[in-house]
């Protein structure tokens, strides 16, 4: 394991290196990159929302201060690569402003080209008192050409109708499907059937979650292990220029690709060079890929209907 600020790396360090966790800011920490060294890029970029690693600003000015960061982004992305934009909304005013439409056309004005829009829907967040309470972000998959890694047989899932039969030309009477399981689609609902149902419904990480640290939105694992398995090989280096606490470098080193990532903020550092020092021991707890979502059975305290709500309130739906 390598872990050490950008500023003591040289130019080679990618070569030895199996992850590497910079303090330094980008773009400016991408300079050691060569180009084309990175084969996928996952980050979900801070949404200007005011949380304490950033200062909400004018939407303009928020989606400006990310061109050179892209550029240098799609400098180090390989030929053969792919890059993944988690974003949710910018909200001002109760107005809602979806960031990864903002973001669709500074990506395409490089000359990225977007293969899917795949939603990722939770349970569980904020409740809105003037709108409808949101569930679901949303992550821009871009490949930098039309060669470009795609690993389907990692990430198939089990065919609703294995036994379903061809029904003509010369192939009637044999199976029609694919005894690896079926190509998933692209809303992530994160349950065994989740790729079929075209949902990611993956836990967000609140209190009760394994992963859960002090950063105040983190990436799940589980999240990005989809898109490793699905858009990379083995060996092939992961990027996430905004990586927290350092979930986008776990889900790498959890299936033996390499990784690095960069945050400025000394404490989110700290927590994810603790995370991945435990990695390294076995004792780090990760929700497992494909793990079912917790239903509650309806005998739990929490899941009934007060009895304050049913004497209380006339004309409900208790």
């Amino acid at each position: 394991m390598f872990l050490t600020p950008m500023p003591e790396i040289h130019g080679s360090y990618v070569d030895g290196a199996q992850v590497v966790y910079s303090n330094e800011a980008v773009p400016s920490g991408l300079r050691a990159l060569p180009d084309g060294a990175v084969k996928l890029i996952v980050s979900s970029p801070p949404y200007n929302i005011g949380k304490d690693y950033e200062k909400k600003i004018d939407l303009d000015a928020y989606l400006a201060n990310f061109e050179e960061t892209i550029d240098a982004l799609c400098r180090v992305l390989h030929p053969n690569g792919s890059l993944c934009w988690q974003v949710g909304n910018f909200v001002e005013k109760s107005e809602v402003f979806p960031l990864d439409i903002y973001f669709y056309p500074l990506f395409r004005r490089r000359g990225l080209k977007l293969r899917n829009r795949i939603i990722w829907r939770f349970n569980h967040g904020l409740h809105c008192t003037k709108r409808l309470s949101g569930r679901y972000e949303t992550i821009l998959w871009f490949t930098k050409g039309d060669s470009y890694t795609f690993n389907l047989d990692p990430i198939r899932v089990p065919s609703k109708y294995p036994g379903k039969l061809h029904y003509k030309g010369p192939k009637k009477g044999l199976p029609s499907g694919n005894p690896l399981g079926k190509n998933p689609s692209d809303v992530w609902d994160i349950v065994q059937q989740d790729w079929e149902s075209e949902v990611w419904e993956i836990p967000n990480v609140k209190s009760n979650h394994p992963e859960k640290t002090n950063h105040p939105c983190q990436f799940p694992v589980e999240l990005v292990q989809r898109c490793v398995l699905a858009l990379t090989n083995g060996g092939d280096l992961v990027l996430d220029p905004y990586a927290g606490v350092g979930s986008t470098l776990l889900a790498a080193l959890l299936h033996e690709r390499r990784a690095i990532g960069f945050d400025t903020n000394k404490e989110y550092l700290a927590e994810g060079m603790s995370r991945i020092k435990r990695f390294y021991r076995g004792d780090l707890k990760i929700r497992p890929i494909g793990k079912p979502i917790h239903q509650p059975s309806g005998r739990e305290k929490v899941a009934k209907v007060p009895a304050e709500w049913r004497t209380s309130t006339s004309g409900s739906l208790f």
